[in-house]
């Protein structure tokens, strides 16, 4: 159960075809409950309740298609899987990951008017940072951005 929340904690997770996920406290009589919390903010809520209820083994196919997961691969490529991820994140502006993992976060706390007040906000603080300027220009004059951070 452990390892099944700490992947419902990750902002993205890859797992080898072969990987398993299982909430099976309710197979000794012990609810998952600290699992739970991850995983209900992860997958749907009959999907959740399917894994805390059955404590039944998830293979990582069926926790792609449930969420859980953002892949499944086979376990020889598994580090380019992760690594595509890595690269294709850190070529972007870092600023702008940080402030769009933030508001994400932040947002999914409030009501929805309040969240996309929140995220006005955001984007208006956003598009007043340099590498939005920089990463628009870019844009319009088809070239690859210089990131402030590089």
């Amino acid at each position: 159960a452990a390892g099944c929340q700490l992947v419902a904690s990750c902002d993205l997770a890859v797992a080898a075809e072969e990987a398993k996920f299982a909430t099976p406290g309710v197979n000794i009589g012990l609810f998952c409950s600290t699992p739970m919390v991850a995983l209900s903010r992860n997958v749907t809520r009959k999907h959740a309740m399917e894994m805390l209820l059955t404590g039944e083994m998830i293979p990582a196919a069926r926790a792609a298609e449930m969420g859980l997961v953002n892949a499944a691969v086979p376990a020889s490529e598994l580090d380019a899987a992760v690594s595509r991820f890595a690269d294709i994140i850190a070529s972007k502006s870092a600023l702008t990951v940080s402030i769009g993992k933030q508001a994400f976060y932040e947002q999914l706390e409030k009501p929805l008017a309040e969240a996309y007040d929140y995220a006005s906000e955001v984007m208006v603080k956003n598009m007043l940072a340099r590498d939005a300027e920089e990463g628009i220009g870019a844009f319009i004059e088809k070239r690859e951005p210089k990131w402030e951070d590089r």
